[in-house]
């Protein structure tokens, strides 16, 4: 029997069927906007309502021009490159929690202003996850796919599940983006940011109506940006993993195992 012949492996490998598993814990559990509610001590849907009418009208802008400064800026230079003693996870948290102070101290204002700094460090951190497994920063594909975790990580907890499942999202994501492989960073902006910050819009609302909280201030926007850092590094991390074990074992395979762990 030739290698064209070998009979395709039914299941993963052991060692990889539990990287799955824990990345399907992370893409299909709970929300960012859920976890940011309980952090300070409030729902979901009451923090939305706080926030001011003119800054819903502004956020759909904000967010877009947050995402596509912080795709111009932090994949510019190396990632996972870290000029200092500190680990680039330390480093960032740093750089994020003195963000949120900033931010927290001068209210809703300073929130906006300090979204698209933090949005830059955040996919600094996701690009830095990517190279580590094994994708190519300088592909445009690969930077788009960087952006994605942004929208698999805006998960609603209102969302049907059938239509905000890993797999859904991801294909109605890469429909935005059909057409444009090969054309640079450019050809991936119009549409695909739009896409992006639909989702991304969601726990960013959240964001800014809990740093708008009273008494919350600057150490809730510490609060809240290190939040946001732990949950799009956890999303990054499995999304990457899901995409190295398809280019090991195929997306079909990874796919049904996916499904099948999901429906566990």
């Amino acid at each position: 029997m030739n290698d064209r012949t070998l009979p395709v492996p039914a299941t993963l490998p052991e060692e990889a069927q539990a990287e799955l598993q824990s990345a399907v814990a992370v893409l299909e559990g709970v929300s960012l906007p859920m976890r940011l509610a309980a952090l300070v001590g409030s729902s979901v849907d009451s923090l939305r309502r706080r926030l001011p009418g003119p800054a819903q009208r502004l956020l759909t802008a904000a967010v877009e021009r947050a995402l596509g400064i912080a795709l111009r800026t932090a994949l510019r230079s190396e990632p996972a490159r870290n000029p200092t003693p500190l680990s680039g996870a330390w480093l960032h948290r740093g750089l994020l929690a003195a963000s949120g102070v900033a931010g927290g101290a001068l209210g809703l204002p300073g929130t906006l202003l300090e979204l698209p700094v933090s949005t830059t460090l955040l996919l600094r951190q996701v690009a830095a996850i990517a190279a580590e497994q094994g994708e190519d920063l300088a592909r445009p594909e690969v930077q788009a796919e960087c952006l994605k975790v942004f929208a698999l990580g805006g998960r609603d907890p209102a969302d049907d599940a059938a239509e905000s499942g890993y797999f859904a999202l991801r294909l109605a994501l890469a429909e935005t983006l059909q057409g444009t492989v090969g054309r640079g960073l450019a050809g991936l902006l119009p549409g695909f940011l739009g896409a992006v910050a639909a989702r991304f819009g969601a726990p960013v609302a959240v964001k800014l109506s809990a740093q708008a909280a009273p008494l919350l201030g600057a150490a809730g926007g510490a609060a809240v940006n290190l939040a946001f850092l732990e949950h799009f590094r956890g999303i990054a991390t499995a999304h990457f993993t899901i995409r190295r074990l398809e280019r090991r074992h195929g997306p079909v395979l990874v796919r049904a195992a996916y499904e099948a762990l999901r429906a566990a």
